[in-house]
C-alpha cells in the first residue's frame, strides 16, 4: 500500500451537509474511507453532550446505509480529542431514572460502534479522557499522536463516578486488569508512548504523518494485539484475586464512606464484567451521592481558578528566582520543567548546587528520556551574581522571612529589572504593602505564594497589596497558569487565605496534644474526617521552626506557643527535615504508634477554627467569595474534597 501524505487527503469527497448536524462533519475520501470529525459548536473543547451523542447515533445510521471501507474519528479542535462527557449534565441527574438513562446512552451507543462491520479507528491527538477514551476503546484501532499534549485516561473517579460507557469492560481487555484498574482507580493519565507500550494504542506517530498513518492502519486488516496469556487469566478466572488486591490498595488511600466510586469500579468489573447497567442500585447510589455532587462542584471550582489565567496577553519566557532554598530551588525547578529558562540566584554556587541536585534527582525519576532530562536541566541556570534579573519577564524573591533583608533585595532587583517585568515575592506571612515600601514603584510588587512541595501542590496565591497595579496582578495570574498551577487571587493580609486558616487548625491540634491526647490520635481523628494528612503530621512536614515563626507572625509576638511545640523546637526537633518532630522519621516516613480510640467530637473541635477563620476571611474580603475560599482551602490544604470545601461543608451541616 502506498504511504499517503497529508496532501493526498486534501481533496476529500464530502457528503453534502444535508444532515442538520452542528457538531460532527462526515467526509468520505477517494479510497472510500470515512472521516468523522468532532468539532463541538460554540466550545473550545470537545465533550460528549447528549446532543453530540445523538448526532453520533445519526452518523452511524448514515454509515449503516452506505458502509465505508473504514471509519476514522478525529477532532476538529486544537485543544485535543475529547475531554469526556459534558460535566454540566451531571448536575441535572436528580432522579434514579436520569442516572441510568445517562449510563445507558453511552453504553448502548458505544456497543453499537464496537459491532459495526467496517474497521474503525480513533486518531487521538491531545487529551482523550473519560467518555472520549471510551469512544476510542470502542474502535478497533487507536492511533496516538506522539506529542506532549496527548494524554489518555479514565478520570471519572475524580468526580466521584465510574466509567460507565464501556471503559470498565474494554480497558481491562486491552491492557490487562492490573494496569486498567490502576488507571481507573487513580484517575491518572498516560502519554502516547506509554499507551503504545501498554497496548492501549496500536501505534504512536508524529503529527506530520498522523492522517496517512491512520488511513494505512484502518485499512490494513491487521488483528489487534491481544494481552499476554497471564493478563487474560487475570481478566477471567482470576479476577477475584485481582479485585481483592485492588480493594486493599484503595482502602489504604480512600475510605469507602467518603469515596465510594473506586470500590464500585472494582465491584462492577469483578462481578458484572464492566457493565454498570447490571448494577442499577449501585450506579444510582454513586451518581446521586453527596460525594459525586461535591466532587463535580470541585471540578467547576478548579475550572474557575483556571479561568483567571486565560486571555491575559502575557507569556513569560525567562524567570529569575532569588533564593535557592527548598522553596526557591523547587520553584525554579518547576518553572524549568514547564519550559521556561530559569536563572537561580543565591550567595555562591555552593548554595545553589543542592537545589540543582534536588531537581536532577526529582526529574530523573519523572523523565525517562535522558535527552529530555538534559534539556530541562539546561534551562535551570545557576546565577550567583544575579545577571538573569535584567533579562527576566518574571522575578521571584524567595529568601527567608525577614522584612529588612527583603527590602534590600527587592530594591536592588527593581533597579536592574526590565520596566514591564513582574516583580514578585513568595512571602508566606509578610504584608505586600510592607515589602513594597522599599520600592520606587511600589505598585509593581505582587505576591506569588507557592506551597510546599511545589511539584505537588496545585494552588498558588496571587497576592495584591492595597496599591498593587491591576495589570501586574493579571500578569502574575497568567504566569501561574502558564506553569500549570491554579491561581487564587487574594488580598494582602497576615497568612493570606491558606496559611491563615491552617494556623488556627494546627494550633487547636497541638492544644489537644497539650491536654494529653496523643499526636497519633489527633491525626486519626482528622484522617477519619477525610483529610489527606493529620494536622500533627502536617506540622512536622511544614517544620516546627516555620510553625513557630508563622505563629508569632499571625498571632503576635506575645502569643504563647503550645507547650508540645515549644519543647520540641527547643530540643532541635524540627520535624521531617531534622528526622524528628512529633514523630520520628525513618526513611522519610513517620513512625506512628497505634492511635487508639478517638474521643467523641474531637474532629469537630479540631476543624471548627478552620471553618470559622474561612468565614471571617470571606467577610473581610481577603478572598472574593465563598466559592473561591472553598477552592483555595481544598487545593491549598487538601481539605477533604468530598465535602466540597469548608463553607460548603458548613452549609450542608446546617441544611
Amino acid at each position: 500500500m502506498k504511504l499517503l501524505t497529508e496532501n493526498d487527503h486534501q481533496g476529500k469527497v464530502m457528503n453534502p451537509d444535508t444532515h442538520g448536524w452542528r457538531h460532527w462533519r462526515l467526509e468520505v475520501d477517494a479510497q472510500g474511507l470515512a472521516w468523522a470529525t468532532l468539532d463541538k459548536a460554540g466550545e473550545s473543547t470537545n465533550s460528549l453532550s447528549s446532543a453530540v451523542m445523538e448526532e453520533l447515533a445519526r452518523l452511524l445510521d448514515e454509515l449503516d446505509r452506505q458502509p465505508p471501507k473504514g471509519l476514522v474519528f478525529r477532532s476538529g479542535k486544537a485543544a485535543g480529542f475529547i475531554a469526556g462527557a459534558d460535566i454540566q449534565e451531571f448536575t441535572q441527574l436528580d432522579t434514579p431514572a436520569k442516572g441510568i438513562e445517562l449510563v445507558a446512552r453511552g453504553w448502548q451507543l458505544f456497543n453499537r460502534l464496537a459491532a459495526v462491520r467496517y474497521p474503525t479507528l480513533a486518531l487521538v491527538r491531545g487529551h482523550c479522557l473519560g467518555g472520549g477514551l471510551e469512544l476510542a476503546l470502542a474502535c478497533r484501532y487507536l492511533l496516538a499522536v506522539d506529542e506532549p499534549s496527548t494524554r489518555m485516561g479514565l478520570p471519572e473517579v475524580m468526580l466521584g463516578i465510574v466509567p460507565g460507557w464501556g471503559g470498565m469492560l474494554r480497558l481491562p481487555e486491552r491492557i490487562g486488569p492490573q494496569a486498567a484498574l490502576d488507571m481507573m482507580l487513580t484517575g491518572k493519565t498516560i502519554d502516547a508512548k506509554k499507551a503504545k507500550r501498554l497496548g492501549l494504542a496500536d501505534d504512536s506517530v508524529p503529527p506530520r504523518v498522523m492522517d496517512a498513518a491512520a488511513a494505512m492502519l484502518v485499512l490494513s486488516g491487521q488483528a489487534r494485539r491481544r494481552p499476554p496469556f497471564v493478563q487474560r487469566l487475570l481478566n477471567g478466572p482470576l479476577r477475584s484475586v485481582v479485585a481483592s488486591g485492588a480493594t486493599k490498595q484503595v482502602a489504604r488511600r480512600a475510605r469507602r464512606e467518603h469515596y465510594p466510586a473506586p470500590y464500585a469500579i472494582i465491584d462492577i468489573w469483578a462481578r458484572h464484567h464492566g457493565n454498570a447497567l447490571a448494577a442499577p442500585q449501585l450506579i444510582d447510589g454513586i451518581v446521586r451521592s453527596a460525594t459525586a455532587r461535591n466532587l463535580v462542584r470541585v471540578f467547576f471550582l478548579q475550572e474557575r481558578l483556571k479561568s483567571f489565567g486565560k486571555a491575559r496577553g502575557f507569556t513569560a519566557r525567562r524567570v529569575h528566582v532569588v533564593g535557592a532554598g527548598v522553596m526557591g530551588g523547587d520553584i525554579a525547578a518547576w518553572c524549568a520543567l514547564r519550559g521556561l529558562t530559569v536563572t537561580l540566584q543565591d550567595q555562591g554556587i555552593e548554595r545553589i548546587a543542592p537545589a540543582l541536585q534536588r531537581a536532577y534527582s526529582s526529574w530523573g525519576q519523572r523523565i525517562r528520556d535522558a535527552r529530555e532530562l538534559r534539556r530541562v536541566m539546561d534551562r535551570l541556570i545557576p546565577d550567583p551574581e544575579g545577571h538573569g534579573a535584567a533579562q527576566a519577564d518574571v522575578v521571584i524573591e524567595a529568601i527567608f522571612e525577614n522584612l529588612e533583608a527583603k527590602h534590600v533585595l527587592l530594591a536592588g532587583l527593581e533597579a536592574r529589572m526590565q520596566p514591564d517585568a513582574v516583580l514578585a515575592s513568595n512571602t508566606s506571612s509578610l504584608r505586600i504593602e510592607d515589602l513594597a515600601s522599599a520600592l520606587v514603584r511600589p505598585e509593581r510588587l505582587v505576591g506569588i505564594h507557592f506551597f510546599n512541595p511545589v511539584a505537588k501542590m496545585p494552588l498558588v496565591e496571587v497576592v495584591a497589596g492595597a496599591g498593587t497595579d491591576a495589570e501586574t496582578v493579571q500578569r502574575a495570574t497568567a504566569f501561574v497558569r502558564q506553569i500549570d498551577r491554579l491561581p487564587l487571587p487574594v488580598k494582602s493580609a497576615p497568612g493570606f487565605l491558606v496559611n491563615a486558616v491552617l494556623g488556627p487548625y494546627m494550633l487547636e491540634a497541638m492544644r489537644a496534644v497539650d491536654e494529653g491526647i496523643t499526636p497519633a490520635t489527633v491525626d486519626e481523628a482528622m484522617l477519619a474526617f477525610g483529610m489527606p494528612m493529620g494536622p500533627i503530621e502536617l506540622v512536622d512536614m511544614v517544620g516546627l521552626d516555620v510553625a513557630m515563626a508563622a505563629g508569632r507572625s499571625l498571632a503576635g509576638s506575645g502569643a504563647e506557643p503550645p507547650r508540645c511545640l515549644l519543647e520540641r523546637f527547643n530540643a532541635g526537633h524540627l520535624g521531617r527535615k531534622s528526622g524528628r518532630g512529633f514523630y520520628d522519621y525513618a526513611g522519610g516516613k513517620p513512625a506512628k504508634p497505634p492511635a487508639g480510640a478517638v474521643p467523641a467530637g474531637l474532629a469537630g473541635r479540631l476543624v471548627r477554627p478552620l471553618l470559622e477563620r474561612t468565614q471571617e476571611l470571606v467577610a473581610e474580603g481577603v478572598v472574593a467569595d465563598a466559592d473561591l475560599a472553598d477552592a483555595g482551602v481544598i487545593f491549598g490544604t487538601g481539605f477533604a474534597p468530598f465535602t466540597g470545601g469548608p463553607l460548603n461543608y458548613l452549609r450542608d451541616q446546617h441544611a
